[in-house]
């Protein structure tokens, strides 16, 4: 195997360095969120970082309610050697 092809994101370091960059740039965009003026419907769209939160929460819900269907719809481990 030493003739295996090595890719960019076989290293570890470089995933790292995907990581941070994404990380810095949700952090210039909360900074950036403070200095623009908002337009929303509603007075809470208005607040700095609420879409970002809202972003968030709305992925914890999704992954709860994951968890819970997962409860309603699994099946035993032979179900399909039946």
């Amino acid at each position: 195997m030493e003739n295996e092809k090595q890719y960019w994101l076989d290293n570890p370091r470089n995933v790292g360095k995907i990581f941070w960059s994404l990380v810095g740039v949700c952090a210039l965009l909360t900074v950036a969120d403070f200095f623009y003026h908002k337009h929303g419907h509603f007075s809470w769209e208005q607040w700095s970082g609420f879409y970002g939160f809202y972003g968030f929460l709305a992925c914890v819900g999704l992954v709860w309610l994951a968890k819970q269907m997962r409860k309603l719809l699994k099946r035993d481990e032979d179900y399909y050697d039946r």
